[in-house]
């Protein structure tokens, strides 16, 4: 028994400092940097939301497309490892090569950022579904909320690493480098889940006149045909890829929406993100607490709420700090809704089919990352242009009009997806997953 727990909290370990490495990649591209220098330094005024939002959509619509089809295959085949080592090659490589994107560099610095983002978003299919082979059904909340919480503490590292050359030495040259640097601090976090997490899961083989492809289309379908059985999981599926794409298109936008609406410059967005992911790291600890005890339901509703109660205020607020105090609740409420939200899912998942369900999961995280900062960056740039040219405003205040608006966008999103995870029943879906008719291995 001990030396069970002995690899087991190891695996843990390794499992949280892969999220460490992964949130160092979110913090640093996707939320302080990054998404601001690409659309400041390479495209420049409203048209920068509008391809930042397009790029993060089409990233996101590859892997919703690619993740239920892995998914199935890895849970066949037993190679998550393999799928996540993959997908994070792609992620590191082209993390690095973002180094090389300046000024005008506009289909460059959109085509290394979605490979970064494919690899980044479907590396993380397989990640979350070896979360349910290292954890019991009782543990996991507590440890993908540690999970959150680790990786928070990697994205404010390499954050406060990458902060003194931008505020000392200044320039574009030192932001880029600080791409290169994000990609290999990823890689050293990673080292440890490619070593120490060993698979449950058995390899099955392949019956003669079959290919690992047909074979994943064929589960996929008896999971489609057995779909009734799953009705609370799929209610949930569809509240999460709703409520989601609120939760998406404020982290996404949040760098840009400091910079536009409050003047933020780099180092106050990187100070401002450091804020979010301190915060966040609470957050997950705390929400994990607060699902054990009260049920991850009734603590994911909470969390959703309070994402709203944010977003709103965000919509009002006029001043910088008042900003800065919108990012510290916005931290402990996303990471909330995002570390509950995968739990619920490992709970739902019959045994054997985890990472087949994650891919189902990747596909409403993935639908939701194409559709709404798509919408969102649509509004803003539509609203810019509209305000400038039929209300006469300057380009500035036509901008700001614009993001004003597609806030307002991120309310609807929380608020829809709220009303059908309202309806979820938490007890059944559990059940169902126990009853299950696909549970068995195939």
């Amino acid at each position: 028994m001990f030396s069970k727990l002995k690899t087991m909290n190891r695996e843990h370990l390794a499992w949280y400092l892969y999220d460490f490495g992964n949130s160092a990649y979110a913090a640093v591209v996707l939320l302080a940097i990054y998404s601001a220098y690409f659309k400041g330094e390479v495209v420049g005024g409203a048209e920068g939301s509008r391809l930042w939002g397009i790029s993060i959509g089409i990233a996101m619509l590859v892997v919703a497309v690619i993740a239920p089809i892995l998914g199935s295959l890895a849970d066949f085949s037993a190679s998550k490892k393999k799928f996540l080592l993959g997908f994070s090659i792609v992620t590191w490589t082209f993390t690095a090569l973002l180094f090389f994107v300046q000024k005008g560099d506009i289909f460059l610095g959109m085509t290394f950022f979605i490979l970064a983002e494919i690899g980044y978003r479907g590396g993380q299919v397989f990640y979350n579904s070896l979360l349910p082979e290292i954890a019991e059904p009782e543990e996991l909340g507590r440890v993908s909320g540690n999970g959150w919480a680790i990786g928070s503490l990697g994205g404010i590292l390499c954050l406060l690493i990458v902060l003194p050359p931008i505020v000392i030495v200044g320039g574009t040259l030192v932001v880029r480098l600080a791409l290169v640097f994000t990609s290999v601090f990823f890689v050293i976090s990673a080292i440890p889940v490619f070593r120490w997490i060993q698979e449950r899961a058995q390899a099955q083989t392949l019956p003669e006149g079959e290919s690992y492809i047909s074979i994943a289309f064929k589960r996929i379908g008896k999971t489609f045909r057995s779909i009734r059985h799953f009705k609370e999981f799929i209610k949930f599926i569809v509240a999460f890829l709703i409520y989601n794409d609120g939760i998406l298109m404020a982290m996404n936008f949040a760098a840009i929406i400091g910079a536009v609406l409050f003047g933020m410059n780099q180092t106050q967005l990187i100070i401002f993100m450091i804020v979010v992911q301190v915060t966040s790291v609470a957050g997950a600890y705390l929400f994990a607490v607060i699902g054990d005890k009260f049920g991850y339901k009734r603590s994911l509703i909470f969390s959703v709420v309070m994402m709203i109660g944010v977003v709103v205020a965000m919509l009002f607020t006029r001043t910088l700090n008042g900003y800065f105090v919108i990012g510290a609740f916005a931290g402990f409420a996303l990471t909330g809704v995002q570390s509950l939200s995968r739990t619920m899912v490992g709970l739902f998942a019959p045994e054997g089919r985890s990472g087949e369900f994650f891919g189902f999961f990747a596909i409403a995280g993935r639908t939701s990352s194409f559709i709404g900062p798509t919408v969102y960056g649509i509004i803003a740039a539509e609203a810019a242009i509209f305000y400038a040219a039929d209300r006469g405003m300057d380009l500035l205040s036509a901008e700001i009009a614009g993001q004003r608006a597609a806030i307002v966008s991120i309310i609807f999103f929380l608020l829809a997806g709220l009303i059908i995870l309202l309806a979820v029943n938490e007890a059944k879906a559990r059940a169902a997953s126990f009853e299950s008719p696909i549970a068995a291995v195939d």
